[in-house]
């Protein structure tokens, strides 16, 4: 059942179902890429992004089951400030707990964890980008309710947004290059903000005007 919603095969038409987030989620990513900075706020989070130039990108079924969510790559040495990720960041099934990094001119200058912090540094270590973000997304599919700990479903979850250091996605624009792309997410749905050029689009896990999904 949970699978089921998750890819709307519970709709009379999953086809069709798919192809009205397609049409919903083509006018947000329109709107996102006419903006170039960004800001995420929540508990524990204010980090601020330029996507100038920059592509969002529509994902609605036809890569991905399930799918649901839009992304960009942002500029490499614009992400700044800090977040706290709601839930554990799993790495070839090992779990890390309650990391927070800290950015500057696009980096990771400080990081932390509750749980697993030796690993969250060796990541962060990998490579020449393995510090920098290569994508930032928001996910749209309200039909995934709860975390798996499988990103293929959790990076989905509906009124989440997250980021991922390293490699970045070239359709959104991004450059950076990694040999690591690591999906982390911060939970939006109780007290979290976004905006686009100082405007809200995105609150308390939904989309508001002009862009209300």
């Amino acid at each position: 059942e949970f699978v089921f919603a998750a890819c709307l095969l519970s709709e009379e038409n999953p086809v069709a179902a798919w192809r009205v987030v397609e049409e919903k989620q083509e006018k947000i990513c329109a709107y996102l890429s006419k903006k170039s900075d960004f800001r995420v706020t929540a508990p524990g989070t204010d980090i601020s992004f330029c996507a100038a130039g920059r592509r969002w990108i529509n994902c609605c079924g036809k890569q991905n089951m399930p799918d649901g969510e839009v992304f960009t790559g942002p500029v490499e040495d614009s992400v700044s400030g800090r977040i706290t990720f709601s839930f554990p960041g799993v790495f070839m099934g090992r779990q890390i707990e309650g990391i927070r990094l800290e950015f500057r001119e696009g980096k990771v200058v400080d990081a932390s964890a509750e749980k697993g912090e030796e690993l969250l540094h060796t990541l962060l270590d990998t490579d020449d980008g393995s510090r920098l973000v290569g994508e930032a997304a928001v996910g749209t599919n309200y039909g995934i309710t709860r975390f798996t700990k499988n990103m293929l479903f959790d990076e989905k979850i509906g009124g989440t947004c997250h980021f991922a250091i390293g490699r970045s996605l070239p359709e959104s624009g991004g450059v950076n290059q990694s040999s690591i792309h690591w999906d982390m997410l911060c939970d939006l749905r109780s007290g979290g903000t976004y905006t686009a050029d100082g405007e809200v689009f995105f609150e308390n896990g939904r989309f508001v005007k002009p862009v209300k999904f």
